[in-house]
């Protein structure tokens, strides 16, 4: 009796090859259906991200800003003059002061904007060079509201919206002051700053963190003079035409109503 031992052995090789061919087919299917998810949650998370609401830039929009806003002087002076007589190699200077800054933007279309710059009241020690020496002269506090006209140039639905400003500046000088070590030369006295109007200039960006929460920063530089007078018991009077011409930065949050 003879064993025919082909036939099963064709027919286990029939059966490995229909398994092979079943388990490519089934990874094969796996593949694909992790292609499609992986497809399927692109399209989900751009779909999520386009649902999302933009913070567009529209006419009758309202924009408040607060944050830290400093005033750095970029100060010159003429000579201080002594009863009308100048001091040689002398001259006035004016420290810079951080405070809480405040502004506002009114969108009059989709990218032009008027800004108002205010702020908690700033105060500035005022020094008196006097070539050898320097010495404290005084204090005074200021504000400075300035109105500017915006440029918007980006999209109105774009997050980062930097802006130029141009405009004008009033500076409301108050509460001066002598300082204690200027009186112990000259003796008790009085000093008188005059307000000042010039021009202003603006850069700035917002970014948006949401459809109404944004972050800021902004710089300005202001055309500021003023006329300092220092009047003493004595009958002493010292003058100085003083170019305060201030660079101010702030950054802060913002917003938009």
């Amino acid at each position: 009796m003879s064993l025919n031992l082909k036939e099963p052995t064709l027919a286990l090789v029939n059966v490995s090859h229909e398994f092979i061919d079943n388990f490519c087919s089934y990874l094969r299917g796996m593949c694909t259906m992790k292609t499609t998810l992986k497809r399927l949650g692109v399209f989900a998370v751009i779909s999520v991200a386009f649902a999302m609401p933009a913070m567009a830039y529209e006419a009758g929009d309202f924009i408040v800003r607060a944050g830290a806003a400093q005033v750095d002087p970029n100060d010159d002076s003429s000579t201080l003059k002594l009863d009308g007589a100048s001091l040689p190699g002398s001259g006035a200077e004016v420290e810079d002061d951080t405070q809480l800054g405040l502004t506002f933007t009114y969108m009059l279309t989709n990218h032009i904007g008027v800004g108002l710059l205010a702020a908690t009241p700033f105060e500035h020690d005022l020094k008196a060079d006097l070539g050898a020496t320097t010495v404290d002269a005084g204090s005074a506090k200021q504000l400075p509201p300035t109105v500017t006209l915006q440029y918007f140039p980006m999209d109105a639905a774009s997050k980062f919206q930097p802006y130029l400003g141009v405009g004008v500046n009033f500076t409301i000088f108050f509460e001066e002051d002598v300082d204690s070590e200027l009186e112990a030369v000259l003796g008790k006295g009085d000093l008188e700053l005059d307000d000042s109007w010039g021009l202003a200039g603006q850069i700035g960006f917002d970014y948006a963190l949401n459809e109404h929460w944004l972050v800021n920063a902004s710089i300005w530089y202001i055309d500021l003079q003023t006329d300092a007078k220092f009047k003493f018991d004595s009958g002493s009077v010292v003058k100085a035409d003083v170019d305060v011409d201030p660079w101010v930065y702030m950054i802060g949050i913002g917003y938009k109503f």
